[in-house]
């Protein structure tokens, strides 16, 4: 089992700045793609950014390209999503996931094993 516990989030006004941290504890930590998504309300989960085990590849998604930046600290079993030129659309409950699979990066929520429980961002007009 990998617990995982996510904070940073909050009201930001749009153009601002936020830095989601991840929090893990159980399993080797190295042994995990880390990944972040996001849900608004009535929509879908959708997948935001993933980053390889030893933090050497990182893949976005298109509507998040070049304004966040996902990294991870292995030694302290953290990842961190750092999101630049918030829009509102932006707004969302933000997970970090882990997947334990070997290859491509995973974008479907389907695909990583554990979760953590999440946490709002909200970015005003």
């Amino acid at each position: 089992q990998v617990q995982l516990v996510e904070s940073g989030g909050g009201l930001v006004q749009a153009g601002g700045s936020l830095r989601l941290s991840c929090a893990a504890s159980g399993r080797t930590f190295t042994n995990y793609v880390m990944g972040w998504f996001r849900q608004a309300p009535g929509q879908e989960r959708e997948f935001v950014a993933a980053i390889s085990r030893n933090g050497a590849s990182t893949y976005y998604a298109d509507s998040v390209k070049g304004r966040f930046t996902i990294s991870r600290d292995n030694a302290k079993n953290a990842v961190y999503l750092q999101m630049n030129s918030l829009k509102p659309e932006d707004t969302a409950v933000y997970y970090c996931a882990a997947d334990r699979t070997y290859g491509n990066f995973n974008i479907q929520q389907n695909q990583y094993d554990y979760w953590g429980q999440g946490t709002q961002v909200t970015v005003s007009s």
